[in-house]
C-alpha cells in the first residue's frame, strides 16, 4: 500500500528527496497498512535535533477500541544526525521546506519519501498546466499517426 501526496507536486518544485522512517503506534500502523491515512497538508520540522511531521492524518483503527489513537498528533521520524543537520541548514539559510511525498512499506516497515520543496506561484503553476496540455496534443496526435 503506498500513500501519495499528489498536491505536493502541484504546489511545490521539488529539489531533493530523502527517505526516512515513521515512529508508529500498533492502531497507527493497522490503519496506514488498510491506506486510511492522508498526507495532503502535512509538512515537516526540525526541532531540538530531531524531525517532526506535522498535520498527518491517520484515520482510527476499527477493531482498536480504547487503545485508538489520535488522528492528527505530531509523528517523530527517524533520520540520521547528519541528515537531520543537512536539512536543517537547507530550511533555514534557504528558506525551503519539507514536504511529506509518499508513506509506503519496506520489509515490513512503514518509511516517508520527504522532500526538500521551494514553493510555487501561480503563474509557474499555469506554466506547469500548460507544457502538460501541449505534451498530450503531440502525444495524441503521434498516436493517431
Amino acid at each position: 500500500m503506498e500513500i501519495y501526496n499528489r498536491k505536493a507536486k502541484h504546489d511545490y518544485f521539488i529539489d531533493e528527496q530523502i527517505e526516512c522512517g515513521i515512529v508508529l503506534t500498533g492502531t497507527e500502523i493497522k490503519s496506514v497498512r488498510e491506506g486510511s491515512c492522508n498526507i495532503k497538508d502535512s509538512y515537516a520540522i526540525i526541532k531540538n535535533g530531531e524531525c517532526f511531521v506535522l498535520n498527518m492524518f491517520i484515520a482510527p483503527y476499527k477493531q482498536g477500541n480504547i487503545f485508538n489513537h489520535e488522528e492528527t498528533r505530531t509523528r517523530k521520524l527517524l533520520l540520521h544526525k547528519k541528515e537531520i543537520k543537512k536539512l536543517e541548514e537547507k530550511v533555514k539559510l534557504k528558506g525551503l521546506t519539507l514536504v511529506p511525498l509518499k508513506i509506503y512499506f519496506t520489509k515490513g516497515r512503514a518509511k516517508m519519501l520527504l522532500g526538500v520543496c521551494r514553493g510555487r506561484k501561480s503563474y509557474d503553476k499555469r506554466n506547469l498546466i500548460k507544457e502538460r496540455d501541449i505534451q498530450r496534443e503531440v502525444a495524441k496526435k503521434m498516436k493517431n499517426y
